[in-house]
């Protein structure tokens, strides 16, 4: 038996945040598509780590709980990384919010029903959940607490009131945000720990997509006028992650950590101020 990682969506964040936690554990990653999962599989194997891919789609509730059945069979599971999504340029507003809004609060739910005491997982949220003008109390009560097979029937998620792809992601990642914090309370009666990572512009080939896509300026434009004057890298969010799933951050849990380079820092104080 070993201690388990589910690790959810098998991109470049994700596999560098299970390289820098995952040593000795079984890890178990999923995604949607299987191929991708067992081309991350095959490179942690062969760097020594001890792994298993498998099909799951963070959209449906029975694929999260096949995901996290595999992992029980070798043992606790004590970690979860959630790195799972589809960005603006890539699905229709149905989408955005059935997978990364809906299946994220169901993974967090599935995930917690298990978890070992002591354990930790963090999920990777966006500088988009930064961007949004505030809501109301009600309105973040209701993305942090509705059960998730009620989240897609809330008022504020009805299409009409939707106005793009843009505006779907940046709800969604809003709920990442809440419903981590609502999760902790819960997770903390197992003795385990949540958090969110919200990352800027990181290099990945998703994010080369972007840039090489129809939003390319507005991409290239952000992290040229951000403090930082760069796009991060995945190993920069791993540091991170790292902090909140080692020991040294064993008094942090329901939080969101920024990791954009100051890009929404400029977005709201700066040259990437919209009226600028």
């Amino acid at each position: 038996m070993k201690d388990v990682m589910l690790l959810s969506g098998a991109g470049q964040i994700g596999m560098a945040i299970a390289r820098r936690m995952g040593y000795g554990m079984k890890i178990v990653i999923g995604d949607k598509k299987t191929e991708h999962a067992e081309a991350v599989s095959r490179m942690m194997n062969e760097a020594g780590f001890d792994t298993e891919a498998v099909e799951m789609d963070l959209s449906s509730r029975e694929s999260i709980q096949s995901m996290i059945a595999e992992g029980q069979k070798y043992g606790p599971v004590t970690m979860l990384v959630n790195a799972a999504g589809v960005s603006p340029s890539q699905a229709p507003v149905e989408a955005i919010l059935k997978v990364d809004l809906y299946g994220t609060a169901v993974l967090l739910e599935e995930v917690g029903k298990v978890i070992a005491p002591g354990g930790v997982g963090v999920t990777i949220s966006s500088q988009s959940g930064h961007r949004m003008p505030a809501l109301t109390p009600e309105e973040d009560e209701q993305l942090a607490c509705t059960p998730p097979e009620e989240l897609l029937k809330l008022s504020i998620l009805q299409l009409e009131n939707i106005r793009d792809t843009l505006h779907a992601y940046q709800l969604a990642k809003r709920c990442n945000e809440k419903r981590v914090m609502a999760e902790s309370v819960k997770w903390g009666k197992k003795g385990a720990r949540i958090n969110s990572i919200s990352p800027g512009i990181i290099v990945t080939p998703l994010a080369l997509d972007e840039f090489n896509g129809p939003r390319g300026d507005f991409y290239r434009n952000m992290f040229a006028k951000c403090p930082a004057g760069r796009p991060g890298t995945a190993d920069e969010v791993a540091n991170v992650a790292e902090l909140l799933m080692s020991r040294k951050g064993a008094f942090i849990t329901g939080a969101d950590f920024l990791i954009d380079g100051g890009a929404t820092a400029s977005y709201f104080y700066g040259p990437l101020k919209p009226e600028a």
